[in-house]
């Protein structure tokens, strides 16, 4: 397969990925609308759901799908498989519309993805709190739904799980190192950047989305999954050195 051609498939898996996002959500408010005690929270989640999952680049749910091709030999890659795989992808962007929201509020932005942060829009304010843990919980119900009878649930359970506290200790070690209103370079040491940015952003970027496939692929070993931990830590690290380049300089590194 040349160039061309890995392009074009790459254009059809993200075309059927974000196709797929409609079924997401049909699958998470599939409850009656209508329900006296839950419909106007199905109704309120679809909006959070729209509004906070769509618009990014999708990198992180498409590396999914991306590595599970290259581990997994093509007969084995049935509808139902690429159904459950497309749905584990949609699960880390729904991890990283849960981060994001939350990260917004905390560092009190006004725009996320060319439009208003969610909690800046009329009507939300601080209930984006809220709502974002709406977003992480939304997480092991698509897992429960889709997973629960694969041998690999408890393992991806687990994985969204550490990940989740990963990140939030790189989120704290964040709001620690540079309070807001409180400018103190001291604290930002080399070790301290290089921890923020192996919690904060290599884990549930790099290592999450690879380490899903891998564990849909059958492969559950502790040693390979240091390894690739390992490496993937590293383009995490190069990742953000590169965005922070672009933001301050407007070239990479």
């Amino acid at each position: 397969m040349n160039g061309d051609q890995k392009l074009d498939v790459y254009a059809q898996e993200k075309q059927n990925f974000i196709q797929h996002f409609s079924q997401i959500v049909r699958v998470l408010t599939a409850d009656d609308p209508e329900h006296p005690e839950t419909g106007d929270v199905l109704a309120r989640l679809k909006e959070i759901l729209e509004y906070n999952a769509i618009g990014g680049k999708y990198n992180r749910g498409l590396t999914v799908l991306v590595a599970f091709r290259e581990l997994v030999e093509p007969r084995k890659q049935d509808a139902v498989s690429l159904q459950r795989e497309l749905t584990m992808g949609w699960c880390v962007e729904l991890l990283q519309a849960f981060f994001l929201v939350a990260d917004d509020i905390m560092d009190s932005s006004l725009t996320r993805r060319g439009q208003a942060c969610w909690y800046r829009k009329p009507g939300v304010g601080l209930d984006a709190v809220n709502n974002a843990l709406l977003l992480e919980a939304c997480i092991y119900l698509l897992l429960k739904l889709h997973c629960r009878e694969q041998p690999y649930y408890l393992n991806l359970l687990e994985l969204f799980l550490q990940t989740s506290y990963q990140t939030e200790v790189g989120q704290t070690l964040d709001l620690i190192t540079a309070p807001q209103g409180q400018l103190d370079l001291s604290r930002y040491t080399e070790k301290r950047y290089k921890s923020i940015v192996k919690y904060k952003t290599a884990f549930y970027s790099f290592y999450l989305p690879v380490a899903v496939a891998m564990y849909m692929a059958g492969i559950d070993g502790e040693k390979e999954h240091s390894s690739a931990r390992r490496f993937l830590m590293e383009m995490g690290e190069f990742f953000r050195s590169r965005m922070i380049s672009l933001t301050f300089w407007g070239t990479p590194v």
